[in-house]
């Protein structure tokens, strides 16, 4: 019989790591950007388009969340060395989440948080594909995270060339 992987004999303090884990890419975002929000980012060309600063906070809040138990499951369904390439995966897209923030609102530099961006967009791609082949499930729970940070791209793409 095949052993219980080590990450699911406890699976609530496991669950809990992650949404811990997903939360402290979050808060360091959030120290970055509440100077930027408050003060940098009000003085940028912005499009009409763009949402609400209030929306930011519970759309990500919500995306961290469905992150934290796509991974969850992911390591409940497969042991992990099956899953290792994927959670590796999500480690990246999360690393490069974290660091979003602080090139954008804390250096200003939109440039490089565009390639940031861009780079964490394909690593979602990956992520969810290396999702699919474990959970339909774990996949399907990253796509609203993939369409937010298209959106995102977006926006910051147009931030990037209407404020050289």
């Amino acid at each position: 019989p095949q052993e219980t992987p080590p990450a699911m004999k406890h699976p609530a303090a496991t669950l809990l790591a992650i949404v811990l884990l997903c939360f402290s890419a979050a808060a360091l975002g959030g120290l970055a950007t509440a100077d930027g929000v408050q003060t940098w980012y009000p003085s940028l060309v912005r499009p009409s388009w763009r949402p609400p600063n209030w929306l930011f906070g519970p759309v990500w809040t919500v995306l961290y969340l469905a992150m934290a138990v796509a991974a969850w499951n992911v390591l409940r369904v497969a042991p992990w060395p099956r899953s290792r390439q994927a959670i590796v995966a999500f480690g990246v897209q999360l690393v490069l989440n974290a660091l979003w923030s602080p090139l954008f609102f804390g250096l200003h530099a939109l440039g490089l948080a565009l390639v940031d961006i861009v780079a964490m967009w394909l690593a979602i791609a990956v992520t969810i594909a290396l999702f699919r082949r474990h959970s339909a499930l774990s996949a399907g729970l990253m796509m609203p995270y993939l369409a937010w940070v298209s959106f995102a791209s977006v926006l910051n793409a147009w931030l990037w060339w209407m404020n050289p």
